[in-house]
Order: C-alpha cells, then sequence, then structure tokens
C-alpha cells in the first residue's frame, strides 16, 4: 500500500523559512520522480503544482517558487523534502507530496502552512 505522510507546517512570519518532510512506503521510492503541491484556502480541492524532483536528483520548479523554495530527497529515508524561504502570506496553503502512479495520481494527507503576522 502506497503511504505518504507530510509533516512540518505550521505558523510562520512573512519572510520566514520552514522545511516540509514527506515520508513515503509501498513503491520504489528512489526511481520515482516526487512532487509538491499546495492547496490554498478558498480553491475547494484546487491543486497547485509547485515543483518536482526525479530520481536523479535534478528539480524543477514553479515560477512562483523558484529561488525561494528547494526540494530535495534522501533515498535512503524513503523521503522529500521542501524547504521554504522568504515567505509570503500567498504561500498560505496545504502543502502535498505525490507522485503519478501506475494506477493513479498518488497523495498524501498534506500538511498546513500558514504565513502570517
Amino acid at each position: 500500500e502506497v503511504q505518504l505522510v507530510e509533516s512540518g507546517g505550521g505558523l510562520v512570519q512573512p519572510g520566514g523559512s520552514l522545511r516540509l518532510s514527506c515520508v513515503t512506503s509501498g513503491f520504489p521510492f528512489s526511481i520515482q520522480p516526487m512532487s509538491w503541491f499546495r492547496q490554498a484556502p478558498g480553491k475547494g480541492h484546487e491543486s497547485e503544482w509547485i515543483g518536482g524532483i526525479y530520481g536523479d536528483f535534478s528539480t524543477v520548479y514553479d515560477r512562483s517558487v523558484e529561488g525561494r523554495f528547494t526540494i530535495s530527497r534522501d533515498n535512503t529515508k524513503n523521503t522529500v523534502y521542501l524547504q521554504m524561504t522568504r515567505l509570503k502570506p500567498e504561500d498560505t496553503a496545504v502543502y502535498i507530496c505525490g507522485f503519478e502512479g501506475e494506477t493513479g495520481p498518488q497523495r498524501g494527507q498534506g500538511t498546513q502552512v500558514t504565513v502570517s503576522s
């Protein structure tokens, strides 16, 4: 069974930083491209892709977060990370990790990040 469990969210002031983790199991993590998404308040189930990391550790980001967010992975821990810096109020959202599996999209439950003074 595929499991994706995010953690590390919380309340942070504008300009602050947070590191999110996504611990996974149930699939061959080391070769699986992984992505981070977010769901902003008031947008229902609509999620925004913000970036991803491939099995060769190369990364790609949406312009809205490029230069501020960094995705990394630790294949020994089956974990993908999202380091967020220079956070803005508009980054407030539920952050979700996931991948496109053979049977369809796989997503975790997410972790709430609130950026507010």
